[in-house]
C-alpha cells in the first residue's frame, strides 16, 4: 500500500523545508523537495503546490478512464466558438419594426422618394410616435442615425408643397391598384387638430373642437378615402371654417387631377346644406349623404313620422328632380337613441342644479337644446321638447341622387367608418396631435408625413389580412420591436455580416422577414 503525504522539515537556520514523503511497506521514503520557507505565507504557499504535485503524481500513477472526453473536448471547442464569435460583435439594432415598415414602405412606393430623413420621420410614427426632439434621441440611440434636432427641423421648413402632391399620387396609384383600377366612391370627412398654444395665427384657429378643445386654437384636417379605408388625399383649412365649405373644393381638385367618372360622393349630414347639395349637383357628382330630417318641411316630417317602425325596413320619399330621401328604423338605433339622450339629460339637469351651466356658457348643441332660458337666471329642461324628440327614435335618414338599391346606399353611407377610423389611427397610433409646431410650413410637413405613416398602417393591415397573419398591425410591431440585428465584423477577411434574430416567440410573424413574402405582393 503506497501512502504520499506532505512533510514540513525544520533545518538549524529555522527554515523549513517542505517535502514529499512516501510511506511502503512501513518504510519512508523521501520523493522530492517542494522548496524552503522563510515564513508563513512561504509555507502555505509551498503546501498548497505539495498536494497539486500529489495529485499529479496520483493521475500519473493510476490514470483515469475518461469515458467522456472527447464529449467535453467538443464542448470546450464549442465555448471557445461562442466566445470567438460574441467578441466579433460590433453593433446590436434593436430593428425589428423598422425592417418590417422599410418593406412596407417601398411597397407602396414611396421609395419613389430618394429621401433618407422622409423614410426615418415616417417609420418613426408608427414605431416610435413622439416629439421631434424623442424622435431625434430614437433614431440616435436605436440606429445610430446622425438625424439630429435641427436637421429634422431645417428638413421640415424645406419639405415643399411639391412633396405633398407626390405623396398623393403614390398613393392614389396604389390604392388604383389594389381596387383593380377603379375609384367608385369616395368618403369624405373632417376633424380638428389643436395645439399646445394659446395664440392664434393666420392657420391656427379657436372653432368649434371635435375633442373638446375649445380654448385651444385648431386646424381641420379633412380627408378622402376609398372603400376599403384607404387614404388617397388631404386637405388643411383654417381651425375656424365651416366644415361644409371643406369638402366641395377637396372632391373637385381631386377629380379634376385623376380624371374621376363614374363615382359616388359620400358624406356625413354635418358636412351638408343646401348650397353644398346644389354645388354637387352642378358639378354633376353623384351623392350619398346623411339627410337632417328632422330639418326637412312639415309635409315630409308628417310623411316620415306616419310611417310603420318595422326593425331594419326603410322607405322612400321622392323628392323631385332625381333626389330620393331614404329613411330607415331600427330597433338598436333607438335604444341607443333612447339611452344617449336619458343620459344627456341627467348630466344637464346635474349641471343647472349646481350652478355651473349658465346662460353665458351655454350653446346650442347637442342635448343643450332641450333646455329652456327664463330671464338670465332661470335654466329649466323643456320636457314637451323631450317627448316630441323621442318620436325620431330609431330613424335616420339618407339623401342621395342615385339610383342605387336601398341596401346599397346602407352600406356606402355606414361605410364612412372607415375615414372615422382612419382619424382614431392618426390620433391615437400615429399621434398626429397635439401639435408643438408654429409655422404653416412645419404644420404642413408634419400632416403631410404622418399622412404617408397612415398609409403604410393601412397597406401592413391589408398584406396581414392577405396572408393569414391573424394580428393587428399594433400587436405585430410591438412584437417586432423586441427582434433584434447583429452586426459581426470578421477578424481575418474583414467582412460584416448582419443576421436578423427570430426567436420562437416571433414565428407568427416570419414571413414578414423572408424576401419570398415580398416578391409576390
Amino acid at each position: 500500500m503506497q501512502n504520499m503525504f506532505i512533510r514540513k522539515k525544520k533545518y538549524p537556520s529555522g527554515n523549513v523545508g517542505i517535502v514529499i514523503a512516501e510511506k511502503i511497506n512501513g518504510k519512508m521514503k523521501e520523493l522530492v523537495t517542494i522548496g524552503i520557507a522563510k515564513s508563513p505565507e512561504e509555507i502555505d504557499a509551498l503546501m498548497s503546490k505539495g498536494r497539486e504535485w500529489i495529485d499529479r503524481e496520483q493521475e500519473r500513477r493510476h490514470p483515469r478512464l475518461d469515458l467522456f472526453g472527447e464529449e467535453r473536448s467538443k464542448c470546450e471547442a464549442e465555448l471557445l466558438s461562442a466566445e470567438q464569435m460574441l467578441s466579433c460583435i460590433t453593433n446590436i439594432s434593436i430593428n425589428g419594426a423598422d425592417l418590417i415598415l422599410d418593406r412596407v414602405f417601398d411597397n407602396v412606393g414611396f421609395n419613389r422618394i430618394e429621401d433618407t430623413v422622409f423614410r426615418q420621420l415616417v417609420k418613426a410614427r408608427l414605431a416610435y410616435p413622439a416629439s421631434k426632439a424623442a424622435t431625434a434621441e430614437y433614431l440616435k440611440n436605436h440606429f445610430d442615425e446622425d438625424v439630429s434636432l435641427s436637421k429634422i427641423y431645417r428638413y421640415l421648413d424645406k419639405l415643399s408643397g411639391k412633396q405633398h402632391e407626390i405623396v398623393q399620387d403614390i398613393s392614389v396609384m396604389h390604392t388604383r391598384r389594389m381596387l383593380g383600377g377603379h375609384i367608385g366612391i369616395l368618403f369624405y370627412d373632417v376633424t380638428t387638430l389643436y395645439f399646445e398654444a394659446d395664440y392664434e395665427d393666420g392657420l391656427r384657429k379657436t372653432g368649434f373642437s371635435k375633442e373638446g378643445r375649445h380654448k385651444n386654437p385648431q386646424i381641420i384636417l379633412g380627408l378622402l378615402v376609398s372603400h376599403g379605408g384607404y387614404p388617397l388625399a388631404y386637405c388643411i383649412h383654417e381651425g375656424n371654417k365651416y366644415e361644409g365649405h371643406t369638402m366641395l373644393p377637396a372632391v373637385t381638385e381631386f377629380v379634376r387631377k385623376y380624371k374621376l367618372e363614374d363615382f359616388i360622393v359620400v358624406a356625413d349630414s354635418g358636412l351638408m346644406n343646401g348650397d353644398n347639395i346644389a354645388e354637387l349637383e352642378a358639378n354633376g357628382y353623384k351623392y350619398i349623404i346623411g339627410a337632417k330630417i328632422k330639418n326637412e318641411s312639415g309635409k315630409i316630417r308628417e310623411w316620415i313620422l306616419r310611417q310603420p317602425k318595422i326593425d331594419k325596413r326603410m322607405v322612400e320619399y321622392d323628392k323631385g328632380g332625381g333626389r330620393r330621401l331614404l329613411v330607415g328604423y331600427s330597433d338598436d338605433r333607438a335604444r341607443k337613441d333612447a339611452y344617449n339622450r336619458e343620459k344627456g339629460i341627467r348630466r344637464l339637469e346635474k349641471a343647472y342644479s349646481r350652478g355651473t351651466l349658465t346662460k353665458e356658457n351655454l350653446n346650442r348643441r347637442g342635448y343643450n337644446k332641450f333646455l329652456k332660458m327664463e330671464g338670465d337666471i332661470r335654466v329649466t329642461v323643456d320636457y314637451g321638447k323631450l317627448e316630441a324628440d323621442a318620436e325620431w327614435d330609431g330613424l335616420k335618414g339618407y339623401l342621395t341622387n342615385t339610383n342605387v338599391p336601398h341596401e346599397e346606399v346602407y352600406a356606402a353611407y355606414h361605410n364612412l367608418w372607415h375615414v372615422e377610423r382612419a382619424f382614431r389611427i392618426s390620433k391615437s397610433k400615429i399621434e398626429i396631435r397635439p401639435m408643438f409646431h408654429f409655422t404653416r410650413r412645419r404644420i404642413e410637413a408634419h400632416v403631410c408625413i404622418c399622412f404617408v405613416a397612415l398609409k403604410v398602417y393601412k397597406e401592413l393591415e391589408r398584406l396581414l389580412k392577405l396572408s393569414n397573419i391573424n394580428m393587428s398591425v399594433d400587436k405585430v410591431l410591438e412584437l417586432a420591436r423586441t427582434i433584434v440585428t447583429i452586426q459581426m465584423t470578421l477578424p481575418q477577411n474583414k467582412k460584416t455580416i448582419f443576421r436578423t434574430m427570430l426567436m420562437k416567440r416571433h414565428q407568427r410573424i416570419a414571413p414578414l422577414f423572408s424576401d419570398d413574402f415580398w416578391v409576390t405582393r
